[in-house]
């Protein structure tokens, strides 16, 4: 059945994406999205991100946290799909305030208006993030399951990056976290993750209407920006890669991931939006597999024959998590999504498409400078 759906944030990467993937299916696409700066640079109209979906989708600059930019795209609408966010760790730690107006109050103006407007809403779809939970999950050989807080600083001045029991001082080995997992987050952009997300699922459930939850691992693919150094590793790294930069590897390159290819995101969110039964529920979307920081950084060098040095410094990041895997049982159950694109296969179609764009200004230093500025980078 063809559905009229709202995509906040819809000229992102996930978004954009997702724009052209609902249209394919026949669904009356609206995109809401304000061009950030910091995603599609000055010239935020010559964005390839916003190129797209122009003249593909019916689009709409606007802000969440407009009130009335809200109400000229609701009318009509019975699935909202919000991506719009401020993401990126270490970012957050300082821009306080600013991620929690656009994260949370954003959220929450959408979803009051969508209570007390009456708007025809049936399915409410959020961006969540694996960043909810924090550090994970872990196993203790001795005693058992494990949810370790965020590391001291202490601890990682003293290149102790890996987690240990409490009880019994050895090293806790990860395991895949699921949906039933503790969630306490280590930096601000988690909080208000958790926060849009149960914002979500409450009003969602309390109007009597759908609200799922997706908590994205990390994304990557062709599409994503190359400019932010706020969008993860792939982008970063590759960049100064292609400049013949130096990279710099944090911790002890031992800290791991889960990459999930764009079009798997994609996947599982439509699979989400399509789902016939009404659903209040969480999921993680990931790929199930984690790969560590050192592998990803030489694998991009040899894939883009580069010659960049790779240092691993020590340095380390507050709030940056350990170790990242995702337990996948549930979204496979429920939804019957399995991620199909390997790490292997979609770090080849990202380079491929990175080779066709031009070669980004470097910020990465301009954002470390910021971080260190503020004791947050050490």
């Amino acid at each position: 059945m063809t559905k009229k759906i709202l995509i906040t944030g819809g000229a992102g990467f996930i978004g954009s994406s997702l724009a052209l993937a609902l249209s394919a299916r026949g669904h009356e696409v609206t995109v809401l999205d304000n061009l950030a700066r910091q995603i599609h640079g000055d010239d935020a109209e010559a964005s390839p991100l916003f190129a797209r979906i122009r003249g593909k989708v019916d689009f709409v600059r606007g802000d969440v946290t407009s009130r009335e930019d809200l109400l000229k795209v609701l009318p009509g609408v019975d699935t909202v799909v919000h991506l719009a966010a401020e993401t990126g760790t270490g970012q957050s730690m300082y821009a306080i305030q600013h991620y929690a107006e656009v994260n949370v109050g954003g959220t929450a103006l959408l979803l009051d208006l969508i209570a007390n407007e009456r708007f025809p809403v049936s399915r409410l779809v959020v961006a969540s993030s694996r960043a909810v939970y924090g550090e994970g999950k872990y196993q203790c050989a001795v005693h058992g399951v494990q949810y370790p807080g965020a590391r001291s600083d202490a601890a990682m001045a003293g290149r102790q990056f890996e987690h240990t029991c409490p009880l019994c001082q050895q090293v806790l080995q990860v395991l895949p976290t699921d949906e039933l997992s503790a969630l306490h987050p280590s930096s601000v952009y988690g909080v208000t993750k958790l926060t849009q997300e149960q914002l979500v699922l409450s009003v969602g459930k309390a109007l009597g209407i759908s609200a799922l939850a997706f908590r994205y691992q990390n994304v990557y693919g062709p599409g994503q920006s190359l400019s932010n150094p706020y969008t993860g590793i792939l982008s970063i790294f590759s960049t100064r890669i292609r400049q013949g930069k130096p990279v710099n590897i944090f911790e002890d390159g031992k800290e791991s991931r889960d990459f999930v290819f764009i079009d798997d995101v994609v996947e599982a969110t439509v699979r989400g939006i399509e789902h016939e039964d009404p659903l209040v529920e969480v999921f993680n979307v990931g790929s199930g597999v984690a790969t560590d920081v050192l592998n990803v950084a030489t694998t991009l060098r040899q894939y883009l024959d580069g010659i960049s040095d790779i240092a691993v410094s020590g340095q380390y990041r507050a709030g940056d998590i350990r170790h990242n895997v995702a337990d996948l049982e549930k979204v496979s159950r429920l939804l019957g999504f399995k991620a199909q694109v390997s790490f292997e296969e979609g770090l080849r179609r990202f380079v491929d498409w990175a080779r066709s764009e031009r070669i980004a200004d470097d910020r990465y230093e301009e954002s470390l400078d910021e971080l260190r500025a503020k004791g947050l980078f050490k």
